[in-house]
């Protein structure tokens, strides 16, 4: 039988970035926030909340019967447990309603201070399969956010398998790369976008290199920055995919913004249970548009169609597309108009290259042959005079496209909904009032919306009237006089039950009337209880070693480089290939020198993905590199069929000694450190983990981008994904060249993902020893275009540094001097 789906099932859930983006929320529809507080959040750059105001945040939000949901989603370093366990006693004290958490070790502590308290699997968690949500059971997580690349289709059969609710983003920015995947800012700029500390490199324009020659692309130039996700026009799709939790992007946008998408999507979701026709019209488009747009896609929600997720000329909000310019006047411009415009609104005009100043204003009169019109007008053509010194004309041309980037009137009327003393929303109330002569009269109130119940009884007692006694429409008339305050009564909700004739003065009615609402007022604030344990976070740090032998290990991306690197003295070999059908002969290859090896799973793990799985257990290696919590349940949950040792990867972000705890006592035999981390939080790491069971990465290309966006299917093909791209990767190879100069490979995996590699490669050399003397029991040397005579002078390189025969800086120098890019020290640095 088909569960039935109730709108109160279903949550809309809006983004905060301040006080006034939280009152937009509330005021215009949304059933919960979600906001930041300080610097653990994944936006740094929005105001955020301090912690002493979560009392109060979630007094306001309980107040409307909203919940507050705090943002926890980023990586938690070393030297910061005993903060982190401060916000989170900060949150169980003020009944925050959940912790969204990207860092499992986080969860691990959240988990040793209270069994009970809500946490939400936060989107950079990377959670896009049915066994990534399996892994995450035995932490009690409430709900997972899914990857923004999950399909309708495999939104609904996670759901379907996994039973857990699921929140889904449903409008705003797109991440090009898959969340707590993407380590380009910080590779850059020393800016971790797994720190809430993005610097937007995606939205960078980049030169396309096929084959070593750049190919070109007229206007193109942003071939990673995606347009914004908007679903307005299929919740009822998502509804009954199984979507619980409608999730709105944007703690760094506008009150305006929240009040816009909140509303538009709250009237959506209304529509779709009232049994109305659900679909947005032109207007509620055109002014979601005006909000914040770079262009509108489902993103991935239809299925993966790389010729729609980006235009590609621009990567910053635009907002409505008016028309184009016809001609250039001596002090006005005719425009063909596609959409409605008025006196007051802010204009730009397009000519095709964002990186140069672009003229735009507000407009000052709009004419149609010469004579003014009034108000707005529609479509047609139209001259467009600006506000005096706004543009130079002299650099707008005909054929340029020009936008609507600000509209005040909406903006005016959007404040509104939130800038007003009255209360935002009211709530239904049901009274009883009983009594008899020579009693108290007494009421029962009860708050319909929590089923808070008080009882209010009269000062005086109760007299039998002369005339005038107490009647329904007296008492209605008296109790529900409650303008200004959060309730409001109707007179079906009014019962009374009054032995005769009775009566009581109007101004002990107005008094009960007064305390009933302050005090189902104050009810509504009064914060859940959770448990609370005093917890030591560093209790369970290693700072004794069981030390070993540490080994060197070298991952290779080619039969070629596994060839030289098995004939050297690695201890042991790993395979990342971008086809996993070559993984068999990567095997035999190894082992015929001698060598053991492990094989590389994906980064990501999509329903219907485990056949691929399966086949690298089929090949027979020595060890698994895990790459995701999907593909370790995998392994996990069959471990009497598949019993070969599983090696976590960086891609786990591993950056405490708690996460790195949780995945070696899930069975895993080591673990790799965070790429997140620099010099001094990598010693404060191996200081408390378990560091010979860890693997250090020690040189490599950094991964920067990784993205379900495939830029050679988008660039080298008439195709929209890989069942008719007809597979250019096999043929070409694609790079990314940077404003500096620099070309970054573009390498696919067997689910046709794109990873952009660092052009330079980095070496911590310089830190090996001061690693060895922690404890490491695994160094690794990362490959990617190499030549076999390259592999080996690297791998003996690195041999050399670690028998003490030469020191890390001589490794470092060494490299640099013999690499035609040079060699960069990376983010251990920064």
């Amino acid at each position: 039988m088909q569960n039935i789906i109730r709108r109160e099932d279903i949550e809309l859930l809006a983004p905060a970035g301040n006080w006034d983006c939280l009152k937009a929320a509330v005021a215009n529809g949304a059933n919960a926030c979600y906001f930041g507080v300080e610097k653990f959040n994944a936006r740094a750059r929005a105001e955020n909340f301090k912690m002493d105001e979560l009392p109060e945040i979630m007094a306001f939000l309980h107040l409307y019967g909203v919940k507050g949901f705090v943002t926890f989603n980023i990586l938690v370093f070393e030297d910061e447990l005993n903060e982190a366990r401060k916000l989170v006693e900060a949150c169980i004290a003020a009944g925050v309603d959940a912790l969204i958490v990207q860092d499992l070790g986080l969860v691990k502590l959240i988990r040793e201070i209270s069994p009970d308290f809500p946490i939400h699997g936060s989107t950079q968690m990377t959670i896009t399969s049915p066994e990534a949500v399996e892994f995450t059971k035995p932490f009690d997580l409430e709900r997972v956010v899914l990857g923004r690349e999950n399909s309708l289709k495999e939104i609904k059969k996670i759901g379907d398998t996994a039973k857990l609710p699921m929140e889904v983003f449903v409008h705003g920015a797109l991440c090009v790369s898959y969340s707590g995947q993407c380590l380009t800012s910080e590779m850059w700029g020393g800016r971790s976008a797994n720190r809430g500390e993005c610097a937007q490199a995606c939205r960078l324009p980049y030169d396309l290199m096929v084959d070593g020659v750049e190919k070109p692309m007229g206007n193109v130039a942003y071939l990673l920055s995606p347009k914004d996700l908007a679903a307005i026009d299929i919740v009822p799709e998502l509804i009954e995919a199984g979507v619980t939790s409608f999730k709105i992007e944007g703690r760094l946008k506008s009150p305006e913004y929240v009040a816009n998408v909140v509303s538009k999507y709250r009237a959506a979701i209304d529509k779709y249970f009232d049994g109305v026709d659900a679909k947005p019209s032109k207007v509620e488009l055109r002014e979601l548009q005006q909000s914040f747009s770079r262009g509108f896609t489902h993103g991935f929600l239809d299925g993966t169609n790389n010729k729609t997720l980006l235009d590609g000329t621009f990567p910053k909000s635009r907002g409505v597309f008016l028309g184009t310019v016809k001609k250039v006047m001596p002090t006005a411009v005719l425009v063909e108009l596609d959409s409605p415009l008025k006196r007051g609104d802010g204009i730009v005009f397009d000519a095709g290259d964002p990186t140069q100043k672009e003229e735009g204003g507000r407009v000052y009169d709009i004419l149609t042959k010469g004579r003014k019109v009034e108000g707005e007008v529609e479509r047609g053509l139209y001259e467009i005079v600006m506000g005096r010194n706004d543009v130079n004309l002299k650099r707008i041309h005909v054929g340029d496209r020009v936008w609507k980037t600000n509209d005040p009137e909406l903006n005016k009327r959007l404040r509104k909904t939130f800038e007003t003393e009255k209360p935002y929303h009211t709530f239904p109330l049901a009274v009883h009032v009983s009594g008899k002569a020579g009693e108290h009269l007494k009421t029962t109130w009860v708050d319909l919306g929590t089923n808070h119940a008080v009882s209010i009884q009269s000062e005086p007692l109760l007299e039998t009237a002369l005339k005038r006694p107490l009647t329904h429409e007296s008492l209605h008339d008296q109790l529900g006089r409650l303008g200004g305050t959060l309730y409001y009564l109707e007179p079906g909700q009014l019962t009374v039950d009054l032995a005769g004739d009775v009566i009581i003065p109007m101004s002990e009615l107005n008094r009960m009337r007064r305390e009933a609402v302050e005090q189902l007022t104050t009810l509504r604030m009064v914060p859940p209880v959770y448990t609370k344990r005093n917890v030591d976070a560093y209790a369970d740090s290693h700072l004794v070693k069981n030390r070993k032998q540490p080994l060197l290990t070298a991952l290779c991306r080619s039969l070629e480089q596994i060839e030289a690197a098995a004939q050297t003295d690695v201890d042991f070999l790993y395979a990342d290939f971008e086809f996993v059908k070559q993984y068999p002969d990567a095997v035999k290859l190894a082992h015929r020198f001698g060598k053991k090896i492990a094989l590389a799973t994906m980064r990501i793990h999509m329903p219907d993905e485990n056949g691929v799985l399966a086949l690298i257990a089929k090949a027979k290696p020595d060890a698994i590199l895990v790459r995701n919590t999907g593909a370790l349940y995998y392994y996990l949950s069959r471990r009497e069929e598949i019993s070969i040792p599983l090696i976590g990867d960086f891609s786990l972000n591993v950056s405490n000694h708690k996460t790195a705890d949780l995945f070696l006592e899930c069975g895993m035999e080591r673990v790799t450190a965070s790429y997140d981390l620099n010099i001094q939080q990598m010693v404060d790491l191996l200081e408390n983990a378990d560091s010979p069971n860890m693997e250090v990465v020690i040189h490599q290309h950094m991964p920067m981008f990784h993205t379900e966006h495939c830029v050679y299917c988008t660039f080298l093909s008439e195709g929209t994904d890989h069942t008719n791209c007809g597979t250019p990767c096999e043929e070409s190879r694609i790079s990314l060249k940077d404003r500096v100069g620099f070309s970054h490979p573009v390498r696919v995996d067997t689910g046709c993902r794109n990873t952009v590699y660092n052009a330079i490669d980095q070496s911590g050399a310089e830190y090996l020893r001061e690693f060895m003397d922690l404890g490491v029991g695994s160094f690794r040397i990362e490959f990617l275009e190499e030549e076999a005579e390259r592999v080996q002078e690297v791998i003996r390189l690195y041999r050399q540094a670690m028998r003490g025969e030469i020191t890390g800086t001589q490794v470092w120098r060494t490299l640099k001097a013999t690499n035609q890019l040079g060699v960069t020290r990376g983010q251990l640095t920064k």
